[in-house]
C-alpha cells in the first residue's frame, strides 16, 4: 500500500493518514485496507486523504464489514455524503426516542441501488452493513470535534458485546418491518 500512496502515518489500527502532495488508491490498496478492517478489533478502518483533524473538509476511504457497528450518532453541525465504491449497507435514521423515520439501501454504482447518500439533517443515523464487506468515500465538513458528535442513550456503548448483538438484531428486525409499512421490498 505504501507504494501507491506514498507515506502513510497510522493514528490508530483503525485511522490512517495518507500523507503526501497527491494522494492515489488503487484497487490492491482497498484490499489492503479490507484486510486490516477485518484484523481490527472493531472491524473498520479509514484512509484520511486530509492531513488533519483541523482541515475545513475532510475525505476518507472507510472499510466496514458486515460484523461493524456503527452506533447510532448525530452531528450538530456537519454535513455528510457517502459515495459507496463496493458493497451494500441501508442508512438507517431515527428521531431523537430511537423510532425509524426514513431507511435508504445504498450500494455500488452497478448494484443498482442509491450509490450516493448526502445528508445536512442533524438526526441520529446508522449504517447496517448488508455485504460481507462495506468500502465508501466519505466528505464531510471540518473541524473534527469529538464533543460534535451526539449518541442517543438508546444505543449500545461499541464495547458492550452483547447489548451491540441485541441490538443490531431487533434493528434488522425493524428496518423490514419499516419497509413492509411503507412497501418498499428492496432485494
Amino acid at each position: 500500500m505504501a507504494e501507491a500512496l506514498g507515506r502513510v502515518r497510522a493514528e490508530s489500527d483503525e485511522v490512517l493518514y495518507a500523507e503526501g502532495p497527491i494522494i492515489k488508491v488503487t484497487a490492491r490498496d482497498l484490499c489492503i485496507l479490507k484486510e486490516r478492517a477485518m484484523r481490527n478489533p472493531r472491524q473498520r478502518i479509514r484512509l484520511c486523504a486530509h492531513r488533519t483533524i483541523e482541515d475545513s473538509i475532510h475525505e476518507m476511504l472507510i472499510v466496514h464489514t458486515r460484523q461493524t457497528y456503527v452506533r447510532p450518532h448525530k452531528h450538530v453541525t456537519k454535513w455528510e455524503s457517502f459515495h459507496v465504491i463496493e458493497g451494500m449497507a441501508d442508512v438507517v435514521v431515527f428521531d431523537e426516542e430511537g423510532a425509524i423515520v426514513e431507511v435508504s439501501r445504498i450500494g455500488d454504482y452497478q448494484s443498482g441501488q442509491q450509490f450516493y447518500y448526502r445528508t445536512q439533517v442533524s438526526a441520529f443515523h446508522t449504517l447496517l452493513i448488508q455485504s460481507d464487506c462495506l468500502i465508501f468515500h466519505e466528505t464531510t465538513n471540518g473541524p473534527f470535534r469529538k464533543a460534535g458528535t451526539m449518541f442517543p442513550a438508546w444505543a449500545p456503548e461499541d464495547h458492550d458485546t452483547r447489548a451491540v448483538e441485541r441490538f443490531l438484531s431487533l434493528l434488522g428486525q425493524r428496518v423490514e418491518s419499516f419497509r413492509s409499512r411503507q412497501g418498499k421490498v428492496e432485494p
